[in-house]
């Protein structure tokens, strides 16, 4: 099966200055996380909030879904973490 994007859930990970989403493959629900340092673009980091990341991960939703489907199709893991390097 394909990799899939349902559910548009998102929520923000303060600790580990992420956002998290779901993607599945079939029956399998795979775990993917993108760093804020992505989601930052021209927001302050300092004084980022976490409904900001999320307005920027919504702003950016199709092009981090393909790139979660690239990095997916290469490790197929259960959780992927998608960093600056995955969007060069």
């Amino acid at each position: 099966m394909a990799l899939s994007f349902p559910n548009l859930a998102r929520s923000y990970d303060e600790v580990h200055r992420r956002v998290r989403f779901l993607g599945h493959d079939g029956m399998f629900e795979v775990r993917f996380f993108v760093s804020a340092d992505v989601l930052a673009g021209e927001l302050s980091q300092r004084t980022a909030s976490a409904g900001d990341y999320l307005a920027s991960f919504d702003a950016l939703r199709p092009r981090i879904q393909k790139v979660a489907m690239t990095a997916y199709s290469a490790a197929r893991n259960s959780t992927i973490i998608l960093d600056l390097g995955h969007f060069k």
